[in-house]
């Protein structure tokens, strides 16, 4: 019999309050991928966004229909008859049909009424009005001030926020803006659209994730390392039972266990490490099986490799423990704190493992094994998880802070995902763009699709040598901005050719001053970051501002793990890669 659900579905209600039954129903898909607690995180969020041009305007218009807390625009231009075409929140009349979210993205079906009765009119006045159609709850602000004077003149303004998306900006504001969110540790997320390219970069000190929600991981099963009671329960079931149905519901977890105890007792206490030793150990555990329709031992087949997994923690672990941070002091954060207690937990009580996850995947099993099994499970990760919570009330008392000021839901949190605890820690803009890694620049130009001469071919560019001509020529823009007081290809007047000309003269010592002399851009991308005229084309910055959105409900929700690097998107090419520069 194979047992879908035997989990008590209440378990999840102890961890965190009860959302009211509008809320669930209106945010209900996403509260399935990041939950209550991801839920409120956005709710008490605040978000400033400069700039709502086309790429600021998607941004914004994803997160507050996920439920963002509060928003507030600072963009000082007017609405111009250009921006009616581009950018669908400054529409005078505007029907919005709502359909239900898939994952965390909402379907908007808009009918446009355009007439010009916006144009002239405040562009943050506008977008805000519009986007608080979308969702009454966010609460919705504007500032009708240009960003970059905003930002040389009061710097101070910027800490009031939880993080700032800043659509946009040319470099010299974006490093003096990155300098003021670093200095009050608010998260700053840049994204920009020209033409059919752009870019999104997160810069953050450091973000901490506990719930980081790998694609795929190995389930928390301890079958190459079982503790006392695991192995007491695993002993008192016999795989030479005569019973053919009970032989059939003997779960996995049971033969896995015993193959792997037998093996080690005729191997030096060691489990199977070579190809030949595991194909071996899977041949043992086939010979086990009495007739060719036991689910159970095809299942125990199909899971050896979890018993070849390395026991202890991983690499990644290990440095996080090991880290500066986890010496931890009266102002260290929650999450180092924990870390510490996790350092301790597996020098001690862990035995060299991170607190038991206690859940139990689905296999074929009689409901007696299964419950039993179950039992055992959740009894040792709540074992585990109570070491760790005196743990950490411990080294709260040691650094002189409140013992219950870390409660319990996220120390449970905490134990449930140890093995997938992720720090991120960012370079300054500043220091990228100034020093960038050489290393990694050359590697990106010496791609193969330069010919012999060092030429750059755009007509057959790969993804990663087109990412680095247009990260290149996106900085190039703004220094022949500053110097001729216009973007390559603006207010064309004829001037095309000139402009291509003066651009890739920029590029050229923009490159040479990284390091990276001998190197030519195509002519072709030169001429078509010419032709884009610095324009937010929608199509681009819908895709730009969905990607920036949802790196901002990453870095707030503390779930899943934001991009490094520099993202290019390619609209050219249909392609895009994130650089670590």
């Amino acid at each position: 019999m194979r047992l879908e659900s035997l989990k008590n579905p209440m378990k999840r209600v102890e961890q965190e309050p009860a959302m009211s039954e509008p809320k669930k129903t209106k945010y209900d898909r996403q509260l399935r991928i990041w939950g209550e607690s991801g839920q409120a995180a956005l709710e008490n969020a605040s978000i400033c966004l400069l700039n709502c041009g086309p790429t600021g305007s998607e941004a914004l218009k994803n997160l507050v229909l996920g439920g963002i807390g509060s928003i507030t625009i600072v963009d000082g231009s007017k609405v111009e008859i250009g921006d009616l075409g581009n950018n669908f929140m400054v529409f005078s009349s505007v029907y919005w049909e709502l359909t239900l979210p898939e994952l965390w993205w909402i379907v908007v079906y808009v009918e446009k009424k355009v007439d010009e009765k916006s144009v002239g009119q405040s562009k943050a006045k506008c977008v805000c009005a519009f986007l608080q159609e979308l969702n009454d709850a966010v609460k919705t602000n504007f500032v009708e001030e240009n960003p970059d004077a905003l930002i040389t003149t009061n710097p101070s303004f910027f800490s009031q926020f939880t993080l700032v998306i800043a659509t946009q900006l040319v470099e010299d504001s974006m490093v003096k803006l990155d300098r003021i969110c670093r200095e009050a540790n608010v998260k700053l997320v840049c994204a920009r659209s020209y033409g059919l390219t752009g870019f999104v970069r997160i810069s953050v000190k450091e973000h901490t994730i506990i719930d980081s929600k790998p694609d795929h991981f190995l389930d928390d099963l301890r079958l190459n390392n079982p503790w006392p009671e695991l192995k007491r329960f695993v002993e008192t079931i016999d795989l030479k039972t005569p019973d053919p149905v009970a032989h059939k519901h003997i779960p996995y977890v049971v033969i896995l266990v015993k193959m792997a105890d037998e093996w080690a007792q005729t191997h030096n206490n060691n489990l199977p490490s070579t190809r030949e030793e595991k194909k071996e150990f899977k041949d043992l555990v086939k010979s086990k099986m009495v007739s060719m329709d036991e689910d159970n031992y095809k299942e125990a087949v199909e899971a050896t490799f979890k018993v070849f997994a390395p026991r202890g923690i991983s690499q990644e672990i290990q440095s996080i423990i090991n880290d500066s941070c986890a010496e931890v002091g009266s102002s260290s954060s929650d999450f180092w704190v924990m870390v510490a207690a996790l350092k301790e937990f597996i020098s001690n009580e862990g035995g060299g493992e991170a607190p038991l996850e206690g859940s139990m995947p689905d296999m074929t099993s009689s409901t007696e094994h299964y419950i039993s099994l179950q039992k055992i499970y959740q009894t040792k990760a709540e074992a585990d998880c109570l070491s760790m919570e005196q743990r950490v009330k411990d080294i709260l008392v040691k650094v002189g802070r409140d013992p219950s000021s870390i409660s319990k839901p996220p120390i449970k949190s905490f134990c449930k995902n140890a093995r997938k605890l992720k720090v991120c820690r960012y370079r300054m803009v500043e220091d990228e763009f100034s020093n960038p890694s050489v290393t990694e620049l050359h590697k990106c130009l010496a791609s193969e699709d330069y010919s012999s001469e060092g030429l750059y071919r755009f007509s057959v560019c790969s993804s990663r040598s087109s990412a680095i001509g247009l990260y290149i020529l996106l900085r190039a823009v703004d220094r022949f901005a500053a110097t001729y007081k216009k973007f390559p290809g603006q207010f064309d007047g004829g001037e095309i050719e000139e402009d291509a000309s003066r651009l890739r003269t920029t590029a050229l010592s923009l490159l040479s001053e990284m390091g990276c002399d001998g190197y030519v851009l195509p002519e072709e991308l030169c001429n078509e970051m010419c032709r884009f005229g610095a324009a937010e084309l929608h199509v681009a910055a819908a895709f730009i501002g969905g990607i920036a959105s949802q790196e901002v409900i990453k870095l707030i929700t503390k779930q899943f793990v934001p991009m490094l690097g520099t993202f290019i998107f390619n609209g050219i090419d249909h392609n895009s890669q994130s650089l670590r520069l």
